[in-house]
């Protein structure tokens, strides 16, 4: 662990020192803070933090090490990382390596030793914004110039980070048990743990590319269609959200999470706008307004749907009528849309909560339930491939690949 100084610049001008931790050199993102006790691994590894430097709140960082069980996906995505005290040893029977040795390996540029309290304060009352980190030589710039290179940075806003986090060819996971049918899957940044949440109930996963056509969707011939989380402004993927009004018109079964709650919205017609500082974590209540039950969930994301939430109400885009299903109990953004007249719904947070609590893993099963129902009510069998995005059944079968 290098004792080389480093320091924290945000483009309001504030800076904080420390030391260099991981990697050293410079790299820009954006500052986001995020509040879980566990699951460090499960951050870094996530596809949704890529563009950004995010903060753990959580004051020790690294006792666990990191393994190869653990991964969201295939590498590291965040663009930087800050935390309060790494630790020095690592101590679990799982670990193969440490956190800071898989940061040297992949280039990823942090800062420890800094008062974390004090930046997440300052973020939740300025709201997040860009940043850099500069340790060993560009540490000694001058403080002007590290300000410069930082507002040179993109803004969150508007930026379309899909292609970069997303597949580049589709593989498939093979369904476990009884086949129920068979799920197109959109990679806008999914996690590991969500195809085994959709592979464990009888679904044959296909993963595709982001830039799949609607035809070649349909040579899938899916049972159904599913969203990722991911990283990026919603505004910015028109693409996906057109491709996901085909897919609504042609009354395929459509469950959304996260990136995919606010394409959802889009494609109904809804707007969507960046947060103050976003909800990152694994503790956020979310009231599910169907059955009344508050879950502790687990979150990341910047942006969000504004939809009416004293709905039902007509959706714009003209696809019959949606409610909010879902709202955060902290600030009453909207987590999650169901609609009543197509087969389609969301949420904004991850019920496959790789780490965090499993209060929202019933979502799957409500997926599941939406796909039978669209089967029964066409009079076949799930799966046959009746009601499917195509016209006639085609053999999917893939080569199995395993990561992003």
């Amino acid at each position: 662990m290098t004792h080389l100084p480093a320091v924290l610049v945000l483009e309001d001008g504030s800076r904080y020192t420390g030391r260099a931790y991981g990697a050293t050199g410079r790299t820009l993102g954006e500052a986001v803070f995020a509040t879980g006790m566990t699951g460090y691994q499960e951050t870094l590894t996530d596809p949704s933090y890529a563009g950004q430097i995010v903060l753990q709140t959580a004051p020790h960082i690294g006792n666990t090490g990191v393994n190869d069980e653990d991964q969201e996906s295939a590498r590291i995505w965040v663009a930087g990382y800050i935390v309060r005290d790494p630790s020095r040893v690592v101590s679990n029977h799982r670990a193969t390596r440490s956190l800071d040795d898989d940061l040297v390996a992949q280039g990823i540029v942090g800062i420890s030793g800094v008062d974390t309290r004090a930046v997440t304060r300052h973020i939740r009352d300025a709201g997040a914004m860009r940043a850099g980190i500069f340790s060993g030589e560009d540490a000694a710039l001058d403080a002007d110039e590290q300000l410069t290179v930082v507002r040179s940075a993109h803004e969150m806003t508007g930026l379309n980070l899909s292609g970069a986090v997303s597949t580049a060819e589709l593989y498939t996971i093979p369904a476990e048990g009884e086949r129920i049918g068979s799920v197109a899957v959109l990679d806008l940044g999914i996690k590991t743990a969500t195809v085994r949440q959709l592979a464990a109930r009888g679904l044959d996963v296909h993963v595709v590319p982001q830039s799949i056509t609607i035809e070649e969707l349909a040579e899938l011939n899916p049972t159904a269609v599913f969203y990722s989380n991911g990283p990026g402004d919603p505004k910015a993927s028109e693409y996906h959200v057109e491709l996901l009004r085909d897919v609504l018109r042609r009354g395929l079964p459509f469950f959304g999470i996260c990136f995919g709650n606010q394409l959802l919205g889009r494609a109904l017609g809804f707007e969507t706008y960046k947060l103050p500082f976003g909800h990152r974590g694994i503790n956020q209540p979310v009231l599910d307004r169907r059955t009344g039950k508050v879950e502790i969930t687990s979150h990341n994301h910047g942006f969000a749907v504004r939809a009416p939430l004293d709905g039902p109400v007509d959706t714009p885009a003209g696809f019959g009528r949606a409610e909010v299903s879902h709202v955060d109990l902290n600030d009453d953004v909207v987590e999650g849309l169901n609609c009543l007249d197509i087969p389609a719904f969301s949420v904004q947070y991850h019920p496959e909560a790789a780490a965090g609590p499993h209060d929202s893993t019933y979502l799957f099963d409500r997926f599941l339930d939406l796909i039978k129902d669209a089967s029964a009510s066409t009079g076949s069998g799930p799966s046959t491939g009746s009601g499917t995005v195509g016209d006639t059944a085609t053999d999917s079968t893939t080569a199995t690949k395993e990561g992003n």
